[in-house]
């Protein structure tokens, strides 16, 4: 069986530990989008995996993982995160492959994000200044894109250092009077890279294809979230990849018809990071109790997160344009304690209402939310394994929430490890 996990929401869902847990009973777990600006977490017993480009199926000793081709891979990132896992007794050698087709990103992507943000002032999009928009820029341009299968030939791959060097820095120095691009590091910071990555380096298209005839078990695991899409979330504050299940099929090369099943992920209440439109937030006590009790802070970033009740609007569009079989909803612990709990279930915009998402910012910022109110529960739920034994009205939100978003809902966390799930 092959499945998809993706996010219903505008990111740090919690992917990461779905797609652990169900990599048990995968053969190859594969990353299809994004870059190291996103972040999955891993907690086995007491140990935590902070994982920015690697699959989060890495963990588990047997299990073959995939970057593809559509990933903006940040080598030195890659680099450190497959020594730290070495460290710690997990080794990546003969079971990870990352596409040669992908395509890197470098040291002046990074610069180029951080004058570009700095440059809009109060208008900034609030990106991770990881270098993930101006890498995917240079992708679109195509003439001064580099990619992984660059550094298996590194003569070839100086005299396009020379030409991308030269070209940021008349960028660089006459629009941001910064520092020009020295194309001689550059070239020994490739070299270094080749060093370490050419015995990872496949066509990870062909290999794919190859695994599927072979009838092998193949989890697609998504990075941010459809909110955050580039063509179908609330543009410009959005992510720079189809970050969506759309993002898939190109993403990976594999036809959506060959994956069996989509999952998506949600909390159980809304958060988001950066700038742009998010309607049902709580810039308020309550927002601050949901940010402490359920540590919403970046994975990559430290930034605290903007939170809010759940929005069952916006995770039915992404239900909808996702082809979404059934949900994992996470986080549920930390409403534990709430004396009631709001669902937004319709907007109204401009005196009209509708249950229908509109990414568009313009007509979001305008949006005033309709709650339906249910009663919270005050216990501790953190240690429940079975649904029949969560409060009644721990129940009875859940109810709600497959209600309106019209999906069952077959995965619950209660906390952040593998144990504290239940499955319905």
């Amino acid at each position: 069986m092959n499945c998809c996990v993706v996010g219903l929401q505008w990111g740090d869902e919690g992917k990461g530990k779905i797609v652990d847990i169900l990599a048990e009973d995968s053969d190859i777990v594969v990353r299809y989008g994004g870059g190291a600006n996103a972040g999955h977490t891993v907690v086995v017993d007491d140990n935590s995996f902070a994982l920015h480009l690697l699959p989060s199926g890495v963990i588990r000793p047997d299990t073959v993982c995939v970057i593809t081709n559509a990933v903006v891979v940040d080598p030195e990132t890659l680099i450190t995160e497959i020594e730290a896992l070495d460290e710690r007794g997990i080794s990546l050698q003969g079971r990870l492959w990352v596409s040669e087709n992908a395509n890197m990103v470098m040291s002046y992507h990074k610069q180029e994000d951080r004058l570009r943000e700095e440059s809009l002032g109060k208008n900034k999009i609030g990106t991770t200044i990881r270098g993930i928009g101006p890498c995917c820029s240079d992708k679109i341009g195509r003439s001064y894109a580099l990619r992984i299968c660059d550094l298996t030939d590194l003569d070839a791959l100086r005299n396009k250092l020379q030409a991308v060097a030269e070209y940021k820095s008349r960028i660089f120095t006459a629009v941001y009077q910064a520092d020009p691009v020295d194309a001689d590091e550059l070239f020994e910071m490739c070299k270094s890279y080749a060093d370490k990555l050419l015995g990872f380096i496949t066509d990870t298209t062909e290999f794919l294809h190859r695994q599927i005839a072979a009838g092998k078990s193949i989890l697609f695991e998504g990075a941010q979230g459809t909110l955050l899409d580039i063509d179908h979330g609330t543009f410009p504050f959005v992510t720079s990849s189809n970050s969506s299940a759309l993002g898939m099929p190109a993403g990976a090369g594999v036809p959506a018809r060959m994956v069996d099943k989509f999952i998506g992920v949600a909390k159980a209440y809304t958060t988001r990071v950066g700038a742009g439109p998010f309607p049902t937030e709580q810039d308020n006590e309550i927002g601050q109790y949901i940010r402490d009790k359920g540590h919403e802070y970046g994975t990559t970033t430290g930034r605290p997160r903007r939170c809010g009740w759940f929005d069952a609007v916006a995770a039915s569009y992404s239900v909808n344009i996702g082809g979404i079989d059934s949900i994992a909803l996470v986080h549920l612990d930390t409403l534990s304690g709430l004396e009631e709990l709001k669902v937004c279930k319709a907007y109204e915009i401009d005196g009209r209402e509708t249950a229908f998402f509109t990414p568009g910012g313009a007509k979001l910022s305008r949006t005033r939310c309709i709650y339906e109110t249910v009663a919270g529960w005050q216990e501790d739920i953190s240690t429940v394994e079975d649904f029949a034994d969560l409060p009644q009205n721990a129940q009875n939100y859940i109810s709600l929430l497959e209600s309106i978003v019209g999906k069952p809902i077959a995965i619950i966390g209660v906390g952040p490890k593998r144990s504290q799930t239940i499955f319905r």
